[in-house]
């Protein structure tokens, strides 16, 4: 069986470098003017800065229909994907025409044609590439995509590029009193994140993938497409429920490759926001150091959604501190209540 591994990564973000206390004074303080605790809140959340295709400061889109918003969502998408492909292709040493699989993961913004499609056209893909969409799964939708695209990539000996594109400012909402959706528009930020996977290539190899959704606490997390965009339903138990599987979850990934946490050089964990992180790092006896990337990219990029966790382990990667055989842990986390996790290990060239 022929061994793949991720060879490059590419990011980019909006032009709107938001502040996050001065999104609160001048929009979101007026916004929420009517829930006590809303100041304290929004400053809790550990994000100090984040990217947006709408600085609500400037122009207000809370009472846009969802149409306008997709439309707006198709303009501000295609040359983001574009950069962040063509960087991971770029880092890899691919061409654009070697490409055999395009995997655009969204749960932000629909059309069709879509941006798989879109994307594909404009950056000089053959007709010939295959392409898949991953729509609405949420935080986590970037480590089951990742698997995907690695099995096509070890089995058929694809070429892959996995896409993961977030445009959140587009789903400001209405003003409400639920503290959920002062939570939601504290912590998410928009950013488009790519990777490249190539068969007998030096890199990151997805070892495995595991995944546990606990459905009985399903309505603890949402995201509901509304008249006015997509709506976060956000309950406050969900660190607890999170801390009640991760544990295991990893513990039975681990235990699949005769592997302890003490073994895992670097950790990815998806920084929902700083109480996930928290429950994380108590749960798997993480040191602050082994949460810091985590916690930087919530700080300086907010929560985007299922971008974040490609944006660690680009950290992780642009290091170039793994030797080889060392192993990295990424989890997320996301409606169902659901979590995702990957064991990743640096490999050496079989090419």
């Amino acid at each position: 069986m022929v061994a793949a591994a991720i060879t490059g990564f590419g990011s980019a973000f909006p032009d709107h470098l938001i502040d996050q206390q001065e999104a609160w004074e001048k929009f979101f303080a007026n916004h929420y003017g009517g829930v006590p605790v809303a100041e304290k809140v929004w400053n809790a959340t550990g994000v100090t800065t984040r990217y947006g295709v709408i600085d609500p400061t400037h122009e207000d889109i809370s009472l846009w229909s969802t149409e306008e918003r997709m439309q707006r969502f198709i303009q501000e998408a295609l040359p983001l994907g574009a950069s962040a492909i063509q960087d991971s292709l770029t880092q890899a040493g691919v061409a654009a025409g070697d490409v055999d699989l395009l995997t655009a993961v969204s749960c932000t913004g629909y059309a069709s044609p879509g941006i798989d499609i879109l994307l594909a056209r404009d950056l000089g893909m053959p007709s010939s590439t295959e392409r898949v969409h991953v729509g609405h799964m949420g935080c986590y939708a970037a480590i089951p995509a990742l698997g995907l695209v690695q099995d096509a990539a070890v089995a058929r000996g694809k070429v892959g590029i996995l896409l993961c594109l977030e445009l959140a400012s587009l789903h400001v909402q209405p003003p409400t009193d639920e503290i959920g959706q002062v939570v939601a528009h504290a912590l998410f930020a928009d950013a488009a994140a790519a990777i490249t996977v190539e068969p007998g290539a030096t890199g990151l190899e997805v070892v495995d993938v595991i995944a546990r959704t606990d459905a009985n606490e399903a309505d603890k997390m949402a995201w509901d497409v509304t008249d006015h965009g997509f709506r976060m339903g956000l309950a406050p138990q969900v660190p607890d429920v999170l801390g009640r599987h991760v544990h295991d979850v990893v513990s039975d990934l681990l235990s699949r490759h005769q592997l302890r946490t003490q073994d895992v050089r670097a950790w990815a964990v998806h920084p929902g926001g700083p109480k996930i992180v928290d429950v994380v790092g108590e749960q798997l006896a993480l040191t602050d150091d082994q949460l810091s990337l985590s916690r930087q990219v919530l700080s300086e990029c907010g929560n985007c959604s299922s971008a974040t966790v490609l944006l660690i382990l680009q950290r992780i990667f642009d290091q170039d501190d793994l030797d080889e055989g060392d192993f990295v842990v990424a989890m997320a986390f996301g409606p169902g209540l659901t979590l995702y996790a990957a064991l990743l290990r640096q490999t050496r060239s079989s090419r």
